[in-house]
């Protein structure tokens, strides 16, 4: 046997097929993650603000941050409203995404990175009031979040499999 003979398995054009898969599996998977958490995260969030609750922050809400700096200025239901709105950008900003196939393989992702450096700036927002009221966990749980986005936004930008680059695969 020559030793310069191919391994034994599937092959398709001189390359295994089962790292591939693998790899498009993964692909998949990380990616369909990302539209699912982000998309129903902040879909659910600007839902509730600005349709279930009608941009009017509830009672407990508003009895916690009565007094606070958001109370004076620019009050407490125009606080909640417009952290519907910047939930209702970010949620927009992962449907655009969707509908331009920034999903797909070979596409950049412009619109879902604008979307996730969005996200970070909403997380900060949000960890804004959360420190107004000494909500100390809330402030650590969004930390967890802003961490864990710029971990994704990581992942998007500059994991070659996820850019586009389809001469680096």
């Amino acid at each position: 046997m020559a030793a310069d003979a191919a391994p034994a398995g599937p092959h398709r054009n001189g390359t295994q097929i089962w790292p591939r898969l693998v790899d498009t599996g993964a692909y998949w998977a990380a990616i369909a993650s990302v539209y699912i958490a982000y998309g129903f995260l902040w879909y659910y969030g600007f839902k509730e603000k600005l349709f279930d609750e009608d941009g009017k922050m509830p009672a407990g809400l508003a009895k916690a941050y009565d007094g606070t700096l958001i109370d004076s200025f620019p009050g407490l239901n125009t606080t909640w409203f417009l952290l519907g709105v910047l939930e209702a950008l970010a949620f927009l900003a992962v449907v655009a995404s969707l509908v331009t196939g920034e999903f797909l393989p070979q596409r950049r992702k412009p619109i879902l990175l604008s979307g996730l450096a969005f996200s970070l700036l909403v997380f900060a927002v949000m960890t804004f009031g959360q420190n107004i009221v000494s909500n100390y966990e809330g402030v650590a749980s969004l930390f967890t979040y802003m961490g864990v986005t710029a971990i994704v936004y990581g992942l998007l930008r500059f994991v070659p499999m996820f850019r586009g680059d389809t001469a680096t695969r």
